[in-house]
């Protein structure tokens, strides 16, 4: 595990929307996702929770990729459904997103335990 320079973290933090990709056998996909920061980890939600496909395809395969800007930054996504990681999320999100039903829809209780903490990878 490495830790991600600040410059990247700020960055990923100020990103309104980013890509992540995953991988389903040789295809690889970019589903444009909400990401937050809090305390320094990276965090991910299905919006669609159980059904969203980059969520099922990070389950199966994490070894992920952001696309922050002309950044590809790999990680590995780890559920993250604890009661501390899931605060620490949403208080990410509540944060950088406004209110109103995009955000409403992130911290529906069905949706909070597809949670993922991305950690950095070299």
């Amino acid at each position: 595990m490495m830790d991600l320079p600040h410059e990247l973290l700020d960055m990923i933090g100020d990103t309104k929307e980013v890509l992540i990709e995953t991988r389903q056998v040789d295809t690889s996909f970019q589903t444009t996702i909400w990401v937050a920061v809090e305390d320094d980890r990276v965090y991910v939600r299905s919006v669609r929770g159980d059904a969203g496909r980059w969520y099922q395809r990070a389950k199966a395969d994490p070894e992920v990729m952001l696309v922050v800007g002309e950044y590809r930054i790999p990680f590995r996504a780890e559920p993250a459904d604890d009661k501390t990681s899931i605060e620490g999320a949403t208080r990410g999100l509540r944060r950088k997103y406004p209110k109103g039903g995009s955000l409403d829809s992130m911290l529906r209780p069905e949706v909070l335990h597809t949670t993922m903490r991305l950690i950095p990878r070299s």
